[in-house]
C-alpha cells in the first residue's frame, strides 16, 4: 500500500490523516508535515492513523517527537487509533505510546467533539 498524507478537519480540528505504511522511509514525511501545521501553532491537532496498514519503531519514535513538540507548543495533540486496527495498536499498546502520547479510538472521544451518529 503506497503512503499518503492527506489534510483535512477533524472534529474542528486541523488534522492528517495518514494511509500505508508509516515506517524508516515514510516517518520523515509524517515529520516534515506536522512540523509545516504546527507552524504557526494551532489550538490543536489530530493525527488519524484510522487507515495506516503498518507502523514499525520509527513511526512511533517520531509519534512521541510529535507529542513532545506538540506539548511544547501548546497544542492540544490527539492521535486516533481504533482497536479493530491491530497493525497499529500492537506497537502502540506493546511501547505503551498511550502514556506519551494522547491516543483516542475515535475522533468522538476528542475533548467537544459531537458524534453526529449517536444525535436523533
Amino acid at each position: 500500500m503506497l503512503f499518503a498524507l492527506e489534510r483535512s478537519t477533524v472534529a474542528g480540528r486541523p488534522a492528517l490523516t495518514v494511509r500505508g505504511e508509516l515506517d524508516l522511509s515514510t516517518a520523515p514525511v509524517l515529520a516534515r508535515a506536522v512540523d509545516g501545521e504546527l507552524t504557526p501553532p494551532p489550538g490543536a491537532f489530530v493525527i488519524d492513523l484510522t487507515p495506516t496498514a503498518f507502523m514499525d519503531s520509527s513511526g512511533a519514535r517520531e509519534l512521541v517527537r510529535i507529542a513532545k513538540k506538540a506539548s511544547a507548543a501548546g497544542v492540544a495533540l490527539h492521535v486516533i487509533a481504533p482497536p479493530s486496527n491491530g497493525a497499529i495498536r500492537l506497537p502502540i499498546d506493546l511501547l505503551e505510546l498511550g502514556t506519551v502520547v494522547p491516543i483516542v479510538v475515535s475522533a468522538a472521544e476528542l475533548p467537544g467533539a459531537v458524534d453526529r451518529e449517536a444525535r436523533p
